[in-house]
């Protein structure tokens, strides 16, 4: 007994449809590594002024695959302090100019005037062995506020 092949319209169909369905998970899940935002163009996520400044710069990567940029590094360790969810990814821009650096590989140091004035930059670890890691930050941000640490 010869078996029926399946109409060629329904394989491609299907194939159709599992293409689609790749693009759209793909299009959720969280970018692979910082990306850069359209300076001067989107808001901090935070303060909603506009993120102008790379020294100052910060993104906080959702498990859903959206990207939330912020224009000083206290807006960001501030959101995620207020959220339950763990982000994907954090990146911070270090200041001194050398690119995006993950969180574990960034310090925080004093800065003057910082967008928001929350008064920290990030900086490379190395360059920095006395520099703050984030939670420690974030304390300073909520002390130096009057808020709990």
């Amino acid at each position: 007994m010869l078996r029926e092949r399946p109409p060629l319209k329904a394989i491609v169909a299907a194939l159709c449809v599992a293409a689609i369905a790749l693009v759209l998970w793909r299009a959720a899940a969280p970018p692979a590594g910082p990306v850069e935002p359209a300076w001067d163009r989107v808001a901090c996520a935070r303060c909603h002024m506009l993120v102008t400044d790379p020294a100052y710069a910060a993104q906080l990567h959702t498990p859903a695959g959206e990207v939330l940029f912020f224009d000083d590094p206290g807006c960001l360790l501030l959101h995620r302090a207020e959220q339950s969810a763990a982000p994907a990814g954090v990146w911070f821009h270090d200041s001194a100019g050398g690119g995006w650096l993950a969180e574990a590989d960034a310090r925080f140091v004093p800065a003057a005037e910082t967008p928001m004035g929350h008064g920290f930059a990030a900086v490379a670890a190395q360059s920095a062995p006395d520099g703050l890691a984030a939670p420690a930050a974030l304390a300073a941000i909520r002390a130096r506020e009057g808020g709990a640490p």
